[in-house]
Protein backbone atom coordinates (compact mmCIF):
# COMPACT_ATOMS: atom_id res chain seq x y z
CA UNK A 1 0.00 0.00 0.00
CA UNK A 2 1.60 3.54 -1.34
CA UNK A 3 0.00 5.55 2.00
CA UNK A 4 -0.39 2.86 5.03
CA UNK A 5 -0.74 5.82 7.20
CA UNK A 6 -3.82 6.79 6.19
CA UNK A 7 -6.51 4.72 7.97
CA UNK A 8 -9.81 4.39 7.33
CA UNK A 9 -11.50 6.87 9.81
CA UNK A 10 -9.61 9.54 8.06
CA UNK A 11 -10.38 8.62 4.78
CA UNK A 12 -13.83 8.57 5.71
CA UNK A 13 -13.70 12.66 6.77
CA UNK A 14 -12.09 12.99 4.28
CA UNK A 15 -14.51 12.15 1.69
CA UNK A 16 -17.01 13.92 3.80
CA UNK A 17 -14.90 17.15 3.48
CA UNK A 18 -14.59 16.40 -0.61
CA UNK A 19 -18.23 16.23 -0.97
CA UNK A 20 -18.55 19.32 0.83
CA UNK A 21 -15.98 20.99 -1.65
CA UNK A 22 -18.06 19.59 -4.75
CA UNK A 23 -20.83 20.87 -3.44
CA UNK A 24 -19.95 24.61 -2.46
CA UNK A 25 -17.89 24.15 -5.96
CA UNK A 26 -21.08 23.30 -8.23
CA UNK A 27 -23.16 25.95 -6.00
CA UNK A 28 -26.82 26.98 -7.07
CA UNK A 29 -27.98 27.89 -9.77
CA UNK A 30 -26.20 26.13 -12.78
CA UNK A 31 -26.21 22.59 -14.10
CA UNK A 32 -24.25 20.41 -12.62
CA UNK A 33 -23.68 16.88 -12.50
CA UNK A 34 -24.56 16.07 -8.44
CA UNK A 35 -25.75 12.59 -8.46
CA UNK A 36 -23.10 10.76 -9.71
CA UNK A 37 -20.29 13.26 -8.58
CA UNK A 38 -21.18 12.60 -4.98
CA UNK A 39 -21.68 8.72 -5.40
CA UNK A 40 -18.32 8.12 -6.87
CA UNK A 41 -16.78 10.11 -4.25
CA UNK A 42 -15.59 7.56 -1.57
CA UNK A 43 -13.88 5.30 -4.61
CA UNK A 44 -11.99 8.58 -5.58
CA UNK A 45 -10.84 9.28 -1.88
CA UNK A 46 -9.56 6.08 -1.57
CA UNK A 47 -8.18 5.92 -4.45
CA UNK A 48 -6.31 9.71 -4.55
CA UNK A 49 -5.52 9.96 -0.84
CA UNK A 50 -4.52 6.01 -0.15
CA UNK A 51 -4.05 3.67 -3.83
CA UNK A 52 -2.24 6.12 -6.68
CA UNK A 53 1.68 6.09 -6.26
CA UNK A 54 1.52 10.06 -7.52
CA UNK A 55 3.75 12.59 -7.67
CA UNK A 56 1.94 15.95 -8.03
CA UNK A 57 4.96 18.17 -8.47
CA UNK A 58 5.80 15.95 -11.03
CA UNK A 59 2.53 15.17 -13.16
CA UNK A 60 4.21 13.27 -16.09
CA UNK A 61 6.58 10.72 -13.52
CA UNK A 62 6.68 8.37 -16.14
CA UNK A 63 6.10 5.36 -13.25
CA UNK A 64 3.06 6.72 -11.64
CA UNK A 65 0.14 5.15 -11.81
CA UNK A 66 -3.17 6.08 -13.91
CA UNK A 67 -6.61 6.92 -13.36
CA UNK A 68 -9.05 7.30 -16.46
CA UNK A 69 -12.62 8.71 -14.96
CA UNK A 70 -14.70 6.98 -17.72
CA UNK A 71 -17.92 8.48 -16.68
CA UNK A 72 -16.53 11.99 -17.35
CA UNK A 73 -19.81 13.73 -16.15
CA UNK A 74 -18.64 12.83 -12.48
CA UNK A 75 -15.12 15.03 -12.65
CA UNK A 76 -15.86 17.82 -10.15
CA UNK A 77 -15.20 15.05 -7.63
CA UNK A 78 -12.37 14.19 -9.36
CA UNK A 79 -11.38 17.69 -9.46
CA UNK A 80 -11.63 17.93 -5.55
CA UNK A 81 -9.42 15.20 -5.37
CA UNK A 82 -6.45 16.59 -7.44
CA UNK A 83 -6.57 20.13 -5.51
CA UNK A 84 -6.53 18.32 -2.73
CA UNK A 85 -3.47 16.38 -3.90
CA UNK A 86 -1.43 20.03 -4.95
CA UNK A 87 -2.00 19.31 -8.80
CA UNK A 88 -3.36 23.29 -8.67
CA UNK A 89 -4.60 25.26 -6.51
CA UNK A 90 -7.59 24.53 -4.45
CA UNK A 91 -8.73 28.27 -5.21
CA UNK A 92 -9.58 27.44 -8.68
CA UNK A 93 -12.18 24.94 -7.72
CA UNK A 94 -14.73 28.41 -7.58
CA UNK A 95 -13.56 28.26 -11.27
CA UNK A 96 -15.30 25.24 -12.23
CA UNK A 97 -17.23 25.65 -15.79
CA UNK A 98 -16.76 28.98 -16.28
CA UNK A 99 -15.69 30.26 -19.65
CA UNK A 100 -11.88 29.87 -20.10
CA UNK A 101 -11.08 27.88 -16.80
CA UNK A 102 -8.88 24.64 -16.65
CA UNK A 103 -11.96 23.01 -15.05
CA UNK A 104 -14.45 22.18 -17.81
CA UNK A 105 -17.85 20.37 -16.94
CA UNK A 106 -16.16 17.04 -18.59
CA UNK A 107 -12.42 15.96 -18.63
CA UNK A 108 -9.38 17.83 -20.73
CA UNK A 109 -6.35 16.67 -20.09
CA UNK A 110 -5.33 19.50 -21.97
CA UNK A 111 -6.15 21.97 -19.55
CA UNK A 112 -6.40 20.44 -16.05
CA UNK A 113 -3.05 19.00 -14.23
CA UNK A 114 -3.30 15.38 -13.53
CA UNK A 115 -5.49 14.23 -15.70
CA UNK A 116 -5.02 11.48 -17.80
CA UNK A 117 -7.32 10.72 -20.51
CA UNK A 118 -10.17 13.44 -21.57
CA UNK A 119 -13.62 11.34 -21.21
CA UNK A 120 -17.30 11.80 -21.39
CA UNK A 121 -18.09 10.00 -24.46
CA UNK A 122 -19.45 6.85 -22.15
CA UNK A 123 -18.02 3.76 -23.29
CA UNK A 124 -14.95 4.62 -23.89
CA UNK A 125 -12.74 4.68 -20.87
CA UNK A 126 -11.96 1.32 -20.70
CA UNK A 127 -10.62 0.83 -24.03
CA UNK A 128 -8.16 4.29 -23.17
CA UNK A 129 -7.17 2.12 -19.68
CA UNK A 130 -6.38 -1.01 -21.88
CA UNK A 131 -4.21 1.01 -24.42
CA UNK A 132 -2.25 2.46 -21.30
CA UNK A 133 -1.91 -0.86 -19.61
CA UNK A 134 -0.35 -2.48 -22.64
CA UNK A 135 1.60 0.39 -22.92
CA UNK A 136 3.13 -0.41 -19.54
CA UNK A 137 3.69 -3.11 -20.29
CA UNK A 138 5.82 -3.28 -23.54
CA UNK A 139 7.80 -0.40 -21.88
CA UNK A 140 8.57 -2.48 -18.87
CA UNK A 141 6.92 0.30 -16.42
CA UNK A 142 5.64 -0.98 -13.36
CA UNK A 143 2.20 1.24 -12.72
CA UNK A 144 -1.09 0.23 -12.47
CA UNK A 145 -3.96 1.08 -14.25
CA UNK A 146 -7.53 2.26 -12.64
CA UNK A 147 -10.64 2.62 -14.58
CA UNK A 148 -13.95 4.24 -13.39
CA UNK A 149 -17.28 3.53 -14.93
CA UNK A 150 -21.12 3.90 -14.45
CA UNK A 151 -23.34 1.59 -14.22
CA UNK A 152 -25.43 3.48 -17.00
CA UNK A 153 -22.19 3.42 -19.45
CA UNK A 154 -21.90 -0.25 -19.03
CA UNK A 155 -24.93 -0.80 -21.20
CA UNK A 156 -22.49 0.12 -24.17
CA UNK A 157 -21.16 -2.37 -26.28
CA UNK A 158 -17.73 -0.75 -26.55
CA UNK A 159 -17.65 -1.48 -22.95
CA UNK A 160 -17.48 -5.10 -23.33
CA UNK A 161 -15.25 -5.55 -26.20
CA UNK A 162 -12.62 -3.92 -23.98
CA UNK A 163 -13.60 -6.29 -21.22
CA UNK A 164 -12.90 -9.16 -23.51
CA UNK A 165 -9.87 -7.44 -24.93
CA UNK A 166 -8.12 -6.94 -21.48
CA UNK A 167 -8.63 -10.64 -20.32
CA UNK A 168 -7.71 -11.82 -23.65
CA UNK A 169 -4.59 -9.71 -23.27
CA UNK A 170 -4.43 -10.74 -19.73
CA UNK A 171 -3.73 -7.19 -18.37
CA UNK A 172 -3.70 -7.73 -14.56
CA UNK A 173 -2.03 -4.57 -14.01
CA UNK A 174 -5.35 -3.13 -14.85
CA UNK A 175 -8.50 -2.36 -12.39
CA UNK A 176 -11.89 -1.57 -13.16
CA UNK A 177 -14.42 0.15 -10.58
CA UNK A 178 -17.87 0.28 -11.86
CA UNK A 179 -19.91 3.22 -9.49
CA UNK A 180 -23.22 0.84 -9.40
CA UNK A 181 -25.64 3.42 -8.11
CA UNK A 182 -28.44 1.53 -10.22
CA UNK A 183 -29.44 5.16 -11.69
CA UNK A 184 -29.07 6.77 -14.66
CA UNK A 185 -29.66 10.15 -16.48
CA UNK A 186 -33.27 9.09 -17.40
CA UNK A 187 -34.19 6.58 -14.66
CA UNK A 188 -33.26 3.03 -13.23
CA UNK A 189 -30.93 0.92 -15.44
CA UNK A 190 -32.74 -1.76 -14.97
CA UNK A 191 -35.69 -0.34 -16.24
CA UNK A 192 -34.20 1.74 -19.16
CA UNK A 193 -31.53 -1.52 -19.96
CA UNK A 194 -31.07 -4.06 -17.98
CA UNK A 195 -27.42 -5.16 -17.07
CA UNK A 196 -27.60 -7.52 -14.46
CA UNK A 197 -25.77 -9.98 -13.67
CA UNK A 198 -23.42 -7.23 -13.75
CA UNK A 199 -20.49 -8.87 -11.41
CA UNK A 200 -21.12 -12.44 -13.78
CA UNK A 201 -21.07 -10.56 -16.88
CA UNK A 202 -17.63 -9.54 -15.72
CA UNK A 203 -16.83 -12.79 -14.30
CA UNK A 204 -17.69 -14.40 -17.70
CA UNK A 205 -15.34 -11.97 -19.57
CA UNK A 206 -12.31 -13.15 -17.83
CA UNK A 207 -12.55 -10.80 -15.01
CA UNK A 208 -11.53 -11.56 -11.28
CA UNK A 209 -14.48 -9.60 -9.57
CA UNK A 210 -15.11 -8.46 -6.29
CA UNK A 211 -18.58 -6.89 -4.95
CA UNK A 212 -18.62 -4.60 -2.30
CA UNK A 213 -20.93 -1.59 -0.39
CA UNK A 214 -18.36 1.75 -2.28
CA UNK A 215 -19.38 3.60 0.98
CA UNK A 216 -17.53 1.32 3.11
CA UNK A 217 -14.47 2.96 3.13
CA UNK A 218 -12.88 -0.19 4.46
CA UNK A 219 -13.92 -2.69 2.12
CA UNK A 220 -13.32 0.01 -0.60
CA UNK A 221 -9.22 -0.09 0.97
CA UNK A 222 -9.27 -3.91 0.67
CA UNK A 223 -10.95 -4.53 -2.42
CA UNK A 224 -8.52 -2.32 -4.06
CA UNK A 225 -5.44 -3.84 -2.45
CA UNK A 226 -7.26 -7.71 -3.61
CA UNK A 227 -7.12 -6.19 -7.22
CA UNK A 228 -3.70 -5.25 -6.64
CA UNK A 229 -2.33 -8.69 -5.63
CA UNK A 230 -4.48 -10.66 -9.05
CA UNK A 231 -2.17 -12.03 -11.84
CA UNK A 232 -3.10 -13.08 -15.13
CA UNK A 233 -6.57 -11.64 -15.38
CA UNK A 234 -7.75 -8.16 -14.69
CA UNK A 235 -9.39 -7.18 -11.85
CA UNK A 236 -13.38 -5.19 -11.72
CA UNK A 237 -14.99 -4.55 -8.29
CA UNK A 238 -18.46 -3.62 -8.64
CA UNK A 239 -19.40 -0.84 -5.75
CA UNK A 240 -22.55 -0.79 -4.63
CA UNK A 241 -23.70 2.87 -4.55
CA UNK A 242 -26.40 5.76 -3.63
CA UNK A 243 -26.55 8.34 -6.02
CA UNK A 244 -26.35 11.89 -4.86
CA UNK A 245 -25.08 10.04 -1.22
CA UNK A 246 -24.36 12.48 1.46
CA UNK A 247 -27.62 14.83 0.84
CA UNK A 248 -30.77 13.21 1.94
CA UNK A 249 -32.72 14.91 -0.56
CA UNK A 250 -30.93 14.22 -3.27
CA UNK A 251 -30.13 10.39 -2.53
CA UNK A 252 -31.62 7.80 -4.82
CA UNK A 253 -33.31 10.39 -6.64
CA UNK A 254 -32.49 10.47 -11.01
CA UNK A 255 -33.70 14.07 -11.44
CA UNK A 256 -30.60 15.17 -9.34
CA UNK A 257 -28.07 13.42 -12.61
CA UNK A 258 -28.07 17.17 -13.70
CA UNK A 259 -29.91 19.79 -12.33
CA UNK A 260 -29.79 23.36 -11.26
CA UNK A 261 -30.27 24.14 -7.41
CA UNK A 262 -31.67 26.93 -5.50
CA UNK A 263 -30.18 28.99 -3.03
CA UNK A 264 -31.97 26.84 -0.74
CA UNK A 265 -31.48 23.76 -2.09
CA UNK A 266 -28.08 24.72 -2.28
CA UNK A 267 -28.12 25.55 1.48
CA UNK A 268 -29.95 22.27 2.82
CA UNK A 269 -27.37 20.64 0.90
CA UNK A 270 -23.88 22.38 2.50
CA UNK A 271 -25.92 21.92 6.27
CA UNK A 272 -26.30 18.09 5.58
CA UNK A 273 -22.60 17.78 4.88
CA UNK A 274 -21.45 19.96 7.46
CA UNK A 275 -23.31 18.28 9.98
CA UNK A 276 -21.28 14.99 8.46
CA UNK A 277 -18.14 16.19 8.60
CA UNK A 278 -19.15 17.87 12.57
CA UNK A 279 -19.87 14.65 13.79
CA UNK A 280 -16.27 12.83 13.09
CA UNK A 281 -15.09 15.43 15.90
CA UNK A 282 -11.66 17.05 15.83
Amino acid sequence: MPYPAVSVQELKKCAAEVRLQIVQAMGPGKFHHFGGSLSATDLLVALYHRQLRLRPSEPDWPERDRFVLSKGHAVPALYVCLARCGFFPKEELATLKTLGSNLQGHPDMRKTCGLEANTGSLGMGLSVANGMALAGRATGRGYRVYVLLGDGECQEGQVWEAAMTAAHYRLDTLTALVDRNELQAMGRTEERMSIEPLAEKWRAFGWETFGIDGHDMGQICEALDAAAEVKGQPAAIIARTVKGKGIPFMEGDPGFHNVVVTQEQFAEAVAALEATIASFGG
